[in-house]
């Protein structure tokens, strides 16, 4: 395989709940004691991803894929591990060294209704990252380029006079993506762009994503918790437990043979309409929280395979016989 476009390696990033230091300490059994939680949200996360590919990161709610997402992008500091674009590690950039990487990298987040400035007319919220990132170009030939990524996305370039609030939330979310693919950008990471729109509004948001990176050679990291979204979209697939990837595969791959017994829950409850018999896997217990992990491997306490092993050491990610790559000692010893 050629090398990465982008690459994470040991990710982790942990959220502070202790507060300041006179917070954190506490009178106990006649001694002070200094008490320090944190929510581990990333812990040890390896991807890589490939130029013109499309990684699908998937998982439940809570298991840090959005965390994921804003840590490649720099929004936040990881606290282990390092992020590389291009074999450049980024992660440790300042100032107007990660400039060149902030044209070359956007994001499309969530919420259109939030992610949009609603003091900026449409034609101003386009105009600026052009004027931040091209100060060479002309007023003319900003307008101008504004004006074409508003067609490419289905948008009426007439609109620009009008507010965020002036329109439904699938336009919203396109201006979102015309903004992301003014500057003309190498890699987007689209954290759940279409979770928030209507069913309908969802295929449109969807195909217009695809389109723009057949026509503009575009590379996406995109988080989802949608699989059939995942099926649809897609190259390869990142499934998500607790902050670990769990199994890594092509699509077609881990849809057909999924190995990870997660990965197995997970598929077996998108709801088909042949089937007179659904046979859901209903996994036992609940997803423990990030703040105390487990030891181990983080699925062991819901996992129908687990043994003294699972509970005692975390799993790495081992490549298997159909190509994908799996964390799990049950894979690996042959039990499942």
């Amino acid at each position: 395989m050629t090398s990465p476009l982008v690459e994470i390696r040991g990710l982790e990033k942990r959220f502070d709940l202790s507060g300041s230091l006179l917070e954190q300490i506490t009178f106990k059994n006649g001694r002070f004691q200094r008490k320090q939680e944190a929510v581990h949200a990333i812990n040890g996360v390896d991807l890589q991803v490939q130029k013109g590919e499309a990684l699908c990161v998937v998982g439940e709610s809570g298991c840090g894929k959005s965390t994921v997402a804003r840590t490649v992008m720099g929004l936040l500091s990881p606290s282990a591990g390092e992020v590389h674009y291009g074999g450049s590690r980024i992660d440790n950039l300042k100032g107007r060294d990660v400039l060149p990487y902030r044209r070359k990298m956007q994001m499309i987040f969530q919420n259109p209704y939030a992610s949009l400035n609603p003091r900026m007319t449409i034609q101003q919220t386009l105009e600026e990252p052009i004027h931040f990132h091209r100060p060479e170009l002309a007023r003319s030939e900003v307008r101008e380029k504004v004006q074409e990524v508003m067609q490419s996305v289905g948008i009426d370039p007439d609109w620009g006079s009008r507010f965020g609030h002036e329109f439904s939330g699938g336009q919203r979310q396109r201006i979102a993506i015309a903004r992301a693919l003014a500057v003309d950008p190498e890699f987007i990471v689209a954290d759940e762009p279409i979770s928030a729109l209507d069913v309908s509004i969802q295929a449109q948001v969807l195909n217009l994503l695809m389109e723009a990176q057949e026509t503009r050679n575009l590379t996406y990291l995109f988080i989802t918790h949608d699989l059939a979204v995942v099926e649809h979209f897609g190259t390869r697939v990142a499934v998500m437990y607790l902050g670990r990837v769990c199994e890594l595969a092509d699509t077609k791959t881990l849809f057909a043979e999924p190995r990870h017994p997660y990965t197995q829950a997970l598929l077996s409850a998108i709801p088909k309409l042949e089937d007179d018999r659904p046979n859901y896997i209903r996994l036992q217990g609940e997803v423990p929280t990030p703040v105390n992990l487990p030891s181990g491997c983080v699925f062991h306490g819901r996992c129908p395979y687990a043994n003294e092993r699972c509970r005692q050491e975390i799993p790495q990610l081992i490549a298997t016989d159909g190509g994908a790559q799996v964390a799990c000692h049950a894979v690996e010893e042959g039990r499942l």
